[in-house]
Parts: structure tokens; sequence; C-alpha cells
């Protein structure tokens, strides 16, 4: 599967961006898919998955963005959407959509378990 990220962009503190997420392919329904971050300097993290139909098709989130980001996906179109609302500065990263099928629950946040990566898009927010 091929993905295309975008929706990311300069946003002040408070604000909210919408990232998408395109996905090539006939058997998407199948992935799960997933938001990363990177910083500058630092490790790429986990900030969202929703699992595919066979995965039970639940979310999970980071701590640090639960009640302020929203993952979901439409199969039809496949596509994913990742809503950021309430941004913070440290919310500064570039994005980056993932894919991958049968993922184990202990993989879900681990970056190296996903095959498939988009080209990332970068999210600034200023204080």
């Amino acid at each position: 599967v091929q993905l295309q990220a975008s929706g990311g962009g300069l946003v002040q503190a408070g604000g909210s961006l919408r990232l998408s997420c395109a996905a090539s392919g006939r058997t998407f329904s199948r992935y799960d898919m997933a938001w990363f971050r990177q910083a500058p300097g630092k490790e790429r993290e986990f900030v969202a998955v929703i699992r595919s139909g066979r995965g039970g098709g639940r979310s999970y989130y980071r701590d640090s963005v639960k009640g302020r980001f929203t993952i979901s996906r439409d199969n039809a179109n496949n596509a994913v959407t990742l809503l950021m609302n309430s941004l913070k500065p440290e919310d500064t990263a570039v994005y980056y959509c993932a894919a991958d099928e049968h993922l184990i629950m202990s993989s879900l946040q681990n970056a190296r378990a996903y095959d498939y990566w988009g080209q990332g898009t970068l999210v600034t927010v200023s204080s």
C-alpha cells in the first residue's frame, strides 16, 4: 500500500488541524492505520492508531493527546484522518501515517512494526 499524508500547517496554540492520509490499493480495510510524529532531535513517537475491522476497529492514543485528537477511517475512500484540537506547541512535529496488517496489540505503538509509511506532513504550533 502507498500512503500520502496531507493537511499540515502553521496554527496557533489552541487551534485545530485535520490531517489526512490517502492510501492506494484495494485492501485498505485490512490494515491497521496509525499516525506517528517526529519532532526535531527526537525519536519518532506513536500518536494514534485505528485498527482494521479484523482487529476490532478500535482506536488508541498516546496519553498526551487523549481527549484532543481523534483518529477515524473511511474504508470506502481508502482514507484515515487525524483531527487535532486544542493544539499545543509541544505537538509541533512532522506527522507520518503508517499502515500494516496483522499487528498484535503489543506492536501497535511501535514504529518498527509498520512496513508502510507516508512522506510526512509538518505541523507547527506557535505559542
